[in-house]
């Protein structure tokens, strides 16, 4: 009996966003882009200490660069 009830509320709450004749599911496009942005938004301000997401990835594609020149040189 829980189940339904939670299934009936989901539903109710995902058909309230308007568009769905129009659009279909594609109406959710929007707010998935949104969350995209967000979490890019995080990557790229969210701190741990003073490293953060692109600062590691330069560092590591910096260091890959590095042992491929070695590599050839020797």
């Amino acid at each position: 009996m829980r189940r339904r009830s939670k299934s009936t509320a989901i539903k109710r709450l995902l058909d309230s966003v308007p568009g769905k004749k129009t659009f279909g599911i594609y109406r959710f496009m929007p707010l998935f882009v949104l969350a995209g942005a967000a979490l890019e938004l995080a990557m790229i301000n969210w701190h741990v200490g003073e490293i953060n997401f692109y600062r590691t990835y330069k560092q590591r594609q910096a260091e890959k660069l590095a042992a491929e020149a070695t590599a050839d040189n020797i």
